[in-house]
């Protein structure tokens, strides 16, 4: 690959999905491709995207972003987080709502973040709905699917939870049905305008902030502002923070990664 190719490809992902490629994950992307490039018919990436750049078509392009994106995730990745959901937040706003709490799981990768908050609210007796979206198709057809390997089921799970949760299915494991019911699927892009999907009580975020280019950082945190209910939480990763972005939120005191709104975005909805 090119530099010249490379910079093409750090435009792309940007302009289109609002993620940075820095300069050192060159030799990952060109690795990353390959496998696109095969399926597509071409002989190596350079061929692939020298026909991308010459003519343009929205499958491949989207292919290509999606091959590059981060989606490595885990059941209950940051423990903390969950935690602090199932002893706090969910008692609080079911009896809050007197009824659904509705979860978003908002760039959630092949789907364990949203089994995972399935879980921890079937576990507490709510009635949870869960939208789980994610760019990639490939990541959003896993997550329906509900198969995991042994090594991906068995990472962040105990033993207690992956059985009661999860059935055997030749050398996978799948979600049970009561478990993916709770859960909806959609592919969806984090910067297009907000659907008609309504605004929820609790959005995950996370591992996604850091990965964005600057320029659309805040553009995130305004979509994800105007679909949280005002009294609702956001949870970013433990590492990531809004600051000099957005000031549509707070931090929440002793509760690393998880945020509310601010006053300022109280004001500008009314």
């Amino acid at each position: 690959m090119t530099p010249e190719d490379f910079e093409r490809l750090q435009a792309l992902l940007s302009s289109r999905a609002g993620f940075r490629l820095s300069r050192e994950r060159m030799q990952l992307a060109e690795h990353r491709l390959g496998p696109v490039a095969r399926r597509e018919g071409y002989h190596n990436v350079e061929a692939m995207l020298a026909s991308l750049w010459s003519r343009p078509v929205a499958s491949l392009g989207w292919g290509v972003i999606e091959a590059l994106l981060n989606g490595e995730t885990w059941f209950r990745r940051d423990r903390a987080a969950f935690e602090v959901l199932e002893r706090e937040l969910l008692p609080a706003l079911t009896a809050a709502r007197g009824g659904r709490v509705r979860i978003w799981s908002a760039g959630g990768g092949t789907g364990q973040e949203a089994y995972s908050l399935a879980i921890a609210a079937l576990e507490a007796g709510a009635e949870v709905e869960v939208l789980a979206t994610d760019l990639s198709r490939q990541a959003i057809e896993k997550a329906m699917s509900g198969l995991y390997t042994s090594f991906e089921i068995q990472r962040g799970l105990s033993a207690r939870v992956m059985l009661r949760w999860f059935e055997q299915v030749d050398d996978q494991w799948r979600a049970r049905p009561e478990l993916r019911a709770a859960i909806r699927f959609k592919r969806a892009n984090l910067l297009d305008e907000p659907g008609d999907e309504g605004r929820f009580d609790i959005v995950f975020c996370r591992h996604v902030l850091n990965d964005m280019a600057s320029d659309r950082r805040a553009r995130l945190l305004d979509g994800l502002e105007r679909r949280l209910i005002d009294d609702g939480c956001l949870f970013l990763g433990a590492d990531e923070r809004p600051d000099g972005d957005s000031v549509a939120f707070r931090p929440v005191a002793g509760r690393r990664g998880l945020y509310v709104k601010a006053p300022s975005a109280y004001r500008r909805a009314a």
